[in-house]
């Protein structure tokens, strides 16, 4: 697959992901305002998107097929591990936004940068680390 086709079916992949994330948070945050709200919402965000990401990226970008379901166990959770840091880069932007702005708006722009800049490094992390061969590894 070309570099081009790799980057356009990414970014709809990432874009998908993003807006399943940034619904989610708003529901969370339009049944629930109390303490922690916008960190709960942002963890429920980041567990609605993360599986179908998974799936997706692991069918169209990365043509990947697992072994078995053990091995997907496996990748899934080694994807999802790498993601805790990208999760970590996403969540200080929105928050800092959060922080700087003070309005709900803004942590929504500052979300959608977070998840832009975020997503480009898991896609390098998961390139090199997640969906490899044995004979690539």
């Amino acid at each position: 697959m070309s570099a081009t086709r790799i980057a356009i079916l990414y970014t709809a992949i990432a874009a998908a992901s993003s807006a399943i994330n940034l619904i989610v948070q708003m529901i969370v945050i339009a049944l629930y305002s109390g303490p922690f709200a916008i960190e709960l919402s942002m963890i429920i965000g980041i567990g609605a998107a993360l599986p179908p990401k998974y799936v997706l990226e692991k069918r169209w970008i990365f043509a990947f097929t697992a072994n078995n379901l053990r091995h997907d166990g496996g990748l899934f959770l080694l994807y999802s591990g790498l993601g805790l840091f990208t999760t970590a880069i996403f969540w200080v932007i929105e928050h800092s936004f959060q922080i700087v702005f003070g309005t709900d708006v803004m942590r929504y722009v500052g979300g959608a940068i977070g998840l832009a800049v975020g997503n480009h490094v898991k896609y390098q992390l998961d390139k090199r680390f997640v969906f490899v061969t044995r004979a690539a590894a």
